[in-house]
């Protein structure tokens, strides 16, 4: 790595500042290791190490990354939302109905859990096992019924009141309000891969906030990638070589135009960090072989116009808050069940109690349970009644959210929905309660702080009427 940094230094002394692409993704050929990455492409294909001009990296932040000492210090708070897109059944999942008529109440079961009281669906036997560690939400409202992810990810509408740049998510707030917990990481990772429906694949959108806040995207669409042909690791200690492929990239670049007029918010460099601890965070070779086997394995195809059902992405969760992550989101499977919702809850509910489990008694194994926030939902619930195709419909008046972590107060459940599980009956809660709450855990107060949109109008992080759950902090 002192050899690559070198020839890297001496490089860009030749190079303006303002040239350096903003969304450069630099991509090395590697060796293959037969282990894919979370889009399904195997390592020797692209080992992706940069997407760097976003979350704030510039030049002197990578150098200083081979000598950082970087990683998650005690009292550094983090958030992991998990989201299913589509709109998972919550009366399939943690509030059965089972005194409802049978074309409400469906074919699952309830079981019993640690907490006296709580019972959750039969196919999710490991967190019913750890209940005590869990707040189960049966009562959240708000939902616009519109698909795609941005009402998890900012707490709020889509498309209503919109600010010019829009709403940032909460990942970019952080990015913005607390910046990186390490030289060697982006503040913000954002691990959706591309799918059919985009909007389910949105990681969390940086808004009125700038591309600067923007989500590092590791398993991102390859339309931005510049690559170094010919480059593999095994070439990387050629100096040589290395410095004639740098040419060639610089002088390719320099000839197209696309780097004049670049404004100082982009003039950001890449970097190589083939050595960082973002890297080493994204490498699951480097985990503990059982506590792998904890968290399973996923399938890499994404299931229909969703996303794949790759239990790697937990755990790969985990490692990168451990490294100083402020927020990592992903997307597990696609949960628009119009038909056959069953036979597909039989796949995907197992699968997710695993990946779910896993990583909140990993996080209580490491000491991070005070610490790092997780969230399970979706965009909203489903309609009450069974359709003729044995699925259920969008039903955006009532859904379900799993929290965990945190130090919030869990084994309990928050709210209630009628006999049906058609309307929340008692404490409706709001997604913004919930941002407000996630906000909250990581040291940020919602009823004061704010953040400027396009304008330098102050903006508060949710709206001024809700405020953090009180059954949870």
């Amino acid at each position: 790595m002192g050899v690559l940094l070198e020839s890297f230094l001496s490089l860009w002394g030749s190079l303006k500042l303002g040239q350096i692409l903003f969304f450069l993704m630099l991509t090395i050929l590697g060796k293959d290791s037969g282990t894919p990455f979370c889009d399904g492409l195997s390592r020797r294909n692209f080992l992706r190490i940069g997407g760097l001009g976003v979350g704030g990296f510039a030049l002197p932040d990578l150098l200083r990354a081979e000598a950082a000492s970087g990683g998650r210090s005690k009292g550094d708070k983090a958030v992991i939302m998990i989201f299913l897109p589509g709109g998972p059944p919550h009366q399939d999942m943690f509030d059965l109905k089972m005194d409802a008529p049978s074309e409400v109440r469906g074919e699952f079961t309830p079981i019993s859990t640690n907490v006296p009281g709580i019972q959750i669906c039969e196919l999710f036997p490991k967190l019913a096992k750890m209940t005590d560690k869990l707040a189960i939400i049966r009562s959240i409202v708000g939902a616009t019924g519109d698909h795609d992810a941005f009402q998890c990810m900012t707490g709020r509408p889509p498309r209503r009141n919109l600010p010019p740049g829009g709403w940032p998510s909460m990942g970019s707030v952080l990015s913005k309000l607390q910046g990186s917990v390490s030289d060697a990481v982006p503040p913000f990772v954002g691990l959706a891969p591309k799918m059919g429906e985009m909007r389910w694949a949105d990681p969390g959108k940086p808004g009125f906030l700038g591309p600067a806040h923007a989500p590092f995207q590791p398993n991102g669409g390859g339309k931005g990638d510049m690559i170094l042909n010919g480059i593999s690791l095994d070439r990387l200690s050629d100096r040589q070589g290395l410095l004639s492929s740098f040419d060639s990239f610089r002088r390719r670049t320099d000839s197209s135009g696309a780097m004049d007029g670049m404004d100082a918010f982009t003039e950001q460099a890449f970097g190589v960090l083939t050595s960082s601890k973002l890297v080493e965070a994204m490498n699951l070779d480097k985990e503990d072989p059982k506590v792998r086997e904890a968290y399973g394995k996923g399938i890499a195809k994404n299931v229909a116009d969703g996303g794949p059902r790759l239990m790697e992405q937990f755990l790969m969760a985990r490692r990168l808050v451990e490294a100083g992550v402020r927020t990592v989101t992903l997307a597990f499977s696609r949960w628009d069940w119009h038909g056959r919702n069953f036979k597909r809850g039989r796949e995907d509910m197992p699968m997710l109690d695993q990946g779910v489990s896993a990583l909140v008694q990993d996080l209580h194994n490491r000491g991070l349970d005070k610490d790092v926030s997780v969230v399970v939902w979706g965009e909203f619930g489903r309609t009450p009644q069974i359709n003729k195709d044995a699925g259920r419909d969008h039903w955006p008046r009532v859904s379900c959210a799993l929290l965990a972590c945190g130090g919030m107060k869990t084994g309990q459940v928050i709210g209630s929905t009628d006999r049906l599980g058609g309307e929340a009956v008692d404490r409706p809660v709001h997604f913004q309660e919930v941002h407000s709450t996630l906000y909250h855990n990581v040291g940020i107060d919602t009823k004061s702080v704010t953040v400027d949109d396009l304008t330098g109008r102050p903006r508060f992080l949710v709206d001024q009427e809700y405020g953090p759950l009180p059954e949870l902090v």
